[in-house]
């Protein structure tokens, strides 16, 4: 199978995918009601998507085209209020958050559609172990070779990404150390981990003809790199954030997405380079391991400084290009919760260590989902 032509797409438009749980509402463990969310959601006319995922206790909401994080936040809330609406009618929750607490993947279902049975069947229990939950940000690009630019250019600030995002500390009901543990069960997958270094869509497509020459892969799907080209929508997709607790967190972090792809695209601040992907393993390790208290080892001077102090100053760096977006807002936003040592991480921490019950510290994670949308609006 050839790769398809990169299709045109408005430079630095954004796209937004958030996989989220359904929980019950009498342990909050994981409830496999998708199929019924679904059908109650189709009666509601909306702006993008609700899609199964994996496995029935996942759904996944999407965003049409959008050209500013505060266009993704208009449409996320809408989708989330009529996700909390059907929710509220099936006496269940709907949950941001890289992990489910304490769900058993053994207990999980795979969800009856043809390529989730494909999956399970090659990647076996690893399929029911994805049940972890992401937000993938997808930012257009111009043409295919400054996508590939682009692309190579943010793969310095994935561990900036993991950080802000972090949400998944606990797996089957332990504390992992990690601020996201999520990211661990990616790993295990083959075609995981960085994209290959071609920065001309001719290389990149020499590597996937060989690639397809081999059987190994028979489409940009069956990559899951931290970042991938879609050229079926002219983006790059960026694969690395678990999904934050709340709409307003996710569009925030949309919104240092496409600050960032201005910076790249005005301004060609670096020239990307083999060698930036020496410390690269390392520093996702870090952030995925200690979140916003990481090492950051910058890729071109061999330089360590707290990933925190760096992600500060990236936004520094970035604040007109988050101006002419319209994304000074959203940096703000998450500037706030760097200063004052926060991710959704440290927030589950801290109700954990105050309830010591983790079904607990899902129904109110449940409640800030919600936003304001509460039982009695629904009445």
């Amino acid at each position: 199978m050839s790769l398809e032509p990169f299709q045109k797409s408005a430079a630095l438009s954004l796209g937004v995918e958030l996989e989220l749980q359904l929980v019950n509402t009498h342990d909050y463990d994981l409830a496999p009601y998708a199929e019924d969310m679904l059908r109650l959601m189709t009666k509601t006319p909306l702006p993008g998507a609700v899609v199964p995922e994996m496995t029935s206790s996942m759904i996944e909401i999407s965003t049409d085209v959008c050209q500013s994080s505060s266009e993704v936040l208009g449409q996320l809330s809408q989708i989330r209020d009529a996700l909390v609406k059907s929710a509220d009618k099936l006496n269940i929750a709907v949950v941001g958050g890289g992990t489910h607490p304490f769900q058993q993947w053994h207990e999980r279902r795979i969800y009856d559609k043809p390529r989730f049975r494909e999956l399970s069947e090659l990647y076996g229990y690893l399929s029911k172990q994805f049940t972890i939950f992401g937000q993938h940000v997808h930012v257009g690009c111009p043409d295919a070779d400054s996508a590939l630019l682009t692309l190579h250019r943010m793969s310095r600030y994935i561990p900036h990404f993991i950080a802000l995002s972090a949400s998944s500390p606990y797996v089957q009901g332990q504390d992992t150390a990690f601020d996201s543990a999520r990211l661990n069960s990616v790993f295990a997958f083959p075609l995981s981990g960085r994209a290959p270094f071609a920065l001309t869509w001719e290389d990149f497509t020499v590597y996937f003809d060989k690639m397809t020459h081999t059987g190994v892969v028979k489409s940009m799907k069956d990559f899951y790199w931290d970042i991938r080209p879609k050229p079926e929508f002219g983006t790059i997709e960026i694969r690395v954030f678990d999904t934050p607790l709340t709409v307003e967190r996710a569009a925030a972090l949309s919104g240092f997405v496409q600050s960032l792809a201005s910076w790249f695209m005005h301004e060609h601040p670096f020239m990307p380079t083999e060698d930036d992907y020496l410390v690269y393993n390392y520093n996702r390790f870090q952030a995925c391991r200690f979140g916003l208290e990481a090492v950051y080892v910058d890729p071109a001077t061999g330089g360590h400084m707290p990933l925190r102090e760096h992600i500060l100053l990236t936004m520094s760096q970035i604040a007109k290009h988050a101006a002419s977006v319209g994304a000074s807002g959203a940096i703000h936003q998450l500037r706030t919760s760097v200063d004052r040592g926060g991710n959704d991480a440290r927030w589950l921490r801290e109700k954990q260590g105050e309830e010591q019950l983790l079904a607990e510290v899902i129904r109110q994670a449940a409640e800030r989902f919600r936003g304001g949308v509460t039982h009695l609006q629904q009445r």
